[in-house]
């Protein structure tokens, strides 16, 4: 999570000035393509709804032409799927800037337990920032959850006994709350498959 979009220098959460708020992704092209990742993002919100102000912009920043190009195609499908106009923008990538550590794992944090292991494996913020293992846990204590996926990995995770009972537990639970509700990554999971996956 952090800031990107804008010139402010060195934006805060409380002093963002004409950045977004935003994630950036690194990724491996052997993996996933930025094709895949683009599914992902189209598939993960409304791209009909206009963000109400410049910190919630719903954008797509790009670093290249070529990455400009598959953006904008990609935007063309899904105007032509919906049948409608897209509020999502295509911008240049600018400076990306870490948001403070109380944005990073959002959804670890709310599990005490969790983000406790994790920043005891991972002391230093950019290292649990990075951290794939993290990233997995963070979105099963979001709500999106693959039990299946969960217990093939969940030992690659580095949790304690404890840990991986409690977030078998988080989602058990969300899984009897909301049964239909599902992540935007698992299509691309079951493409890419496990094996291919740190």
């Amino acid at each position: 999570m952090g800031y990107s979009g804008g010139t402010t220098e060195n934006p805060t959460y409380d002093n963002l000035g004409d950045h977004t708020e935003s994630i950036q992704i690194d990724y491996d092209p052997t993996v996933i393509t930025y094709e895949q990742l683009l599914d992902i993002f189209w598939a993960s919100h409304h791209p009909g709804v206009r963000a109400g102000s410049r910190q919630y912009l719903i954008a797509v920043f790009y670093h290249h032409e070529e990455q400009k190009r598959l953006a904008g195609e990609s935007r063309d499908r899904v105007a032509e799927q919906l049948q409608g106009q897209i509020c999502t923008e295509i911008l240049p990538a600018k400076e990306f800037y870490l948001a403070e550590d109380y944005h990073q794992k959002y959804y670890l944090r709310l599990v005490p337990d969790l983000i406790k292991e994790f920043t005891l494996i991972y002391p230093n913020l950019r290292d649990l920032v990075d951290s794939t293992a993290a990233a997995r846990a963070n979105g099963y204590a979001a709500g999106y959850r693959n039990p299946a996926a969960l217990q093939a990995e969940l030992a690659s995770l580095g949790l304690s006994p404890a840990g991986q009972k409690q977030l078998q537990s988080l989602v058990t639970a969300f899984l009897l709350e909301s049964p239909s509700r599902s992540c935007p990554i698992s299509k691309v999971d079951r493409e890419v498959g496990r094996e291919n996956r740190k």
